[in-house]
């Protein structure tokens, strides 16, 4: 029989894990797990998924679209409205670079820690 994985888990490397959390947190309505710290914080949802904040010391942000720090990957989120959306992530802490490749159809945002990720059409 052959091995299956499924994912359970996503970890990111940050400079404050809880702030990172609590971005997220309120962005995706995901729960606090409750054991995070300074140095690792979490978020789970009801299909399993954890992701995790991980604090690094001398932590260097992605430079998106730049590539002299690789994005390395990014999350891609679902929305109904995109301007609504984009509107609420950037009163949490987001930030939106200048620029955005397909602005119609998808955006891209960067987190309070710099990792990019998307707003696409649901």
């Amino acid at each position: 029989m052959p091995h299956t994985m499924k994912l359970c888990a996503i970890t990111l490397d940050c400079p404050d894990p809880r702030a990172l959390a609590a971005f997220y947190e309120q962005a995706t309505g995901l729960e606090a797990h409750p054991a995070s710290d300074a140095e690792f914080a979490g978020l789970h949802g009801e299909a399993g998924l954890f992701i995790g904040f991980q604090r690094v010391d001398d932590y260097r942000a992605p430079r998106w679209p730049d590539q002299s720090v690789p994005q390395q990957f990014h999350f891609d989120f679902a929305v109904d409205d995109l301007d609504e959306a984009e509107a609420r992530l950037i009163e949490l802490g987001a930030s939106k670079p200048a620029y955005q490749p397909d602005e119609d159809r998808w955006r891209v945002l960067t987190d309070p820690a710099g990792h990019p990720f998307c707003l696409v059409r649901s």
